[in-house]
């Protein structure tokens, strides 16, 4: 594998995951206690876990990220802008929405846009970015394009392939097509389904800036074995 291509240290691409609907707080512990060890980007955590999180990351680099209306995406804006507002007060400073996909399909163009927007300014005040998830394992590659340009118009700082809960998760030619949707204006995370060290690279090669990823230690042991050889 060409590691040249990384334009960073591979540890500082992850978003390290535990969204699982049973995760228990100690997991969630664990899952810091690992970020903190391998000094990845983030940890990503459900709501409810935010101050947990971000109390046991204090003081450090690694950052604590929050999805917002999660998994479907369905749930009313001002939901939306209530949870992420809340999560940022609890600590988070980076949120990962799930775009309104049943409205995007339907057309309805200005309600996604609207979405967007009002998280985007929602969290504003506490410095907070927004990564906006599109699913695209449910839309066509004309509908991934024009998710991504409403992001782009809309304040958002990421376009992210997954929820991981969806019936696929990120593909390279989904990375690709938003990488040259977005250009440099906006970065691009890969997540869902990534658990070796090849996906990891395939995502990167394709332009990913970041990935999510639950199974982040395994991946970076994996390349440090590789190193070795």
């Amino acid at each position: 594998m060409d590691y040249n291509m990384l334009s960073k240290p591979l540890n500082r691409y992850f978003d390290h995951t535990l969204l699982k609907p049973d995760a228990t707080e100690a997991q969630i512990l664990e899952l810091c206690r690992e970020a903190l060890a391998w000094d990845f980007y983030s940890v990503c955590v459900n709501p409810c876990y935010v101050s947990a999180a971000a109390e046991a990351l204090r003081d450090s680099p690694v950052k604590t990220a929050c999805v917002c209306g999660f998994p479907l995406g369905a749930t009313d804006t001002a939901s939306k802008v209530f949870e992420a507002v809340s999560a940022c007060k609890a600590g988070a400073s980076e949120i990962d929405m799930v775009m309104n996909v049943g409205m995007l399909k339907s057309g309805n163009f200005s309600c996604v846009a609207a979405d967007i927007k009002a998280v985007t300014a929602g969290v504003s005040p506490y410095g907070a970015i927004v990564k906006v998830i599109l699913e695209t394992c449910l839309l066509t590659d004309d509908e991934v394009v024009k998710a991504c340009q409403i992001s782009k118009d809309s304040g958002a700082a990421f376009v992210k392939t997954s929820t991981g809960f969806g019936s696929s998760g990120a593909t390279a030619h989904h990375v690709k097509l938003m990488r040259n949707t977005v250009g440099q204006a906006l970065q691009v995370k890969a997540s869902g389904g990534i658990r070796d060290l090849a996906a990891v690279m395939e995502m990167i090669e394709a332009g990913a800036d970041r990935i999510g990823a639950s199974a982040s230690v395994s991946i970076m042991e994996e390349y440090k074995r590789s190193l070795e050889k």
